[in-house]
């Protein structure tokens, strides 16, 4: 894969650089050049205020300020489901009903051809509905699909010819007919494809770095939390969860890893916090672009913090309301190609 940048800048007098999706998606993640702008002004000393509405189930701080996201009970993220615009889709056709049991017996033994995942769905024959093999129901006919492209690049032509194989041995041990898509086409289709995802790949982030002494890790947990952050499953990662369970959280902020990781870490320092969130993984609806800049706000003002891009160059709120145009711009293209942030091709695609 080549080095992908998308740019989001604007005019105005404002020295505003990138917003960009940046770099290797052989390592299964973009690097990301942040935003710049023109040096911070003082603080004010009073809590800032934000026109950017609360994201759905939100809250406002002690100051009815600082978007804050509950999570939301009930509503579960659905799983992976093969979508012809992201997946090459082989049907396999069998002449009477099989077992659940026999199919997921003889499912492959790894969802993966090289580094794509590879799906198997059966037509529930009670139901109608496709769905993950599982015992106790019986199928009507399978189809299996492999990604046409993510992170990690597009699907060449070793990783297909890894996915025939593994669905072909599936297939026979059901007694089954499977029709493939030509190898040529399914390749340029995930060139393209992936040659837009690297076009439109984005992580809006910036960096709090302390005006003085280091921050003790509570003091910062401590902050954190009045704006709803939590652990995140890594160590060095709070994050501020999203309302579906299972979601990818709407922002996160990160640190020093090896200070979670101290004896004592809520006596551990730390001088540099990095806010972010991955645009294409995170809804709109969830507001995620109001609560990266309230948040980085609110923070950099209780935590007397300057607010950096990853070059250096400070970072000034007043560049925030053209970025979020930028961002809208970038959001209208990705719905346009029906790869609206946040919705399940979507996040499949950016991982």
């Amino acid at each position: 894969m080549t080095s992908l940048q998308l740019s989001l800048a604007i005019a105005g007098g404002l020295v505003l650089a990138a917003v960009v999706a940046h770099g290797a998606w052989q390592a299964r993640r973009s690097e990301i050049k942040r935003v710049a702008a023109e040096p911070v002004d003082p603080p004010a000393p009073q809590e800032p205020s934000f026109d950017a509405p609360p994201p759905p189930g939100a809250a406002a701080d002690d100051a009815g300020t600082v978007p804050r996201i509950e999570p939301t009970l009930g509503r579960r993220s659905a799983g992976p489901r093969l979508d012809a615009l992201i997946d090459a889709i082989a049907t396999l056709t069998i002449d009477t009903p099989a077992s659940g049991e026999t199919a997921v017996m003889h499912l492959p033994p790894t969802r993966r051809a090289g580094s794509k995942p590879l799906l198997v769905e059966g037509l529930n024959a009670e139901t109608g509905e496709w769905e993950t093999p599982s015992a106790g129901q019986r199928y009507g006919e399978f189809q299996a699909g492999v990604q046409l492209a993510n992170r990690s690049g597009a699907l060449n032509e070793i990783e297909y010819s890894e996915f025939v194989q593994k669905v072909q041995a599936f297939a026979e041990s059901l007694g089954a007919l499977a029709d493939f898509p030509d190898m040529l086409d399914v390749v340029a289709r995930g060139r393209e494809l992936d040659a837009f995802a690297g076009e439109h790949d984005a992580q809006l982030a910036l960096r709090l770095v302390s005006r003085g002494a280091a921050w003790s890790l509570g003091y910062v947990q401590q902050h954190a939390s009045r704006h709803g952050f939590v652990a995140g499953q890594l160590p060095g990662r709070l994050v501020l969860p999203g309302g579906e369970e299972g979601a990818p959280p709407v922002l996160s902020l990160q640190f020093d890893p090896q200070a979670a990781l101290a004896d004592e870490p809520s006596q551990a320092a730390v001088r540099e916090l990095t806010l972010a969130f991955d645009v294409p993984q995170t809804a709109a609806g969830e507001a995620p672009f109001g609560a990266w800049c309230a948040a980085g706000e609110a923070l950099a003002l209780s935590l007397d913090a300057a607010m950096y891009d990853d070059s250096g160059q400070p970072l000034q709120a007043a560049a925030f309301a053209g970025i979020g145009q930028a961002l809208e711009r970038l959001y209208a293209a990705l719905a346009e190609r029906d790869l609206a942030a946040g919705s399940a091709a979507a996040r499949r695609l950016f991982s």
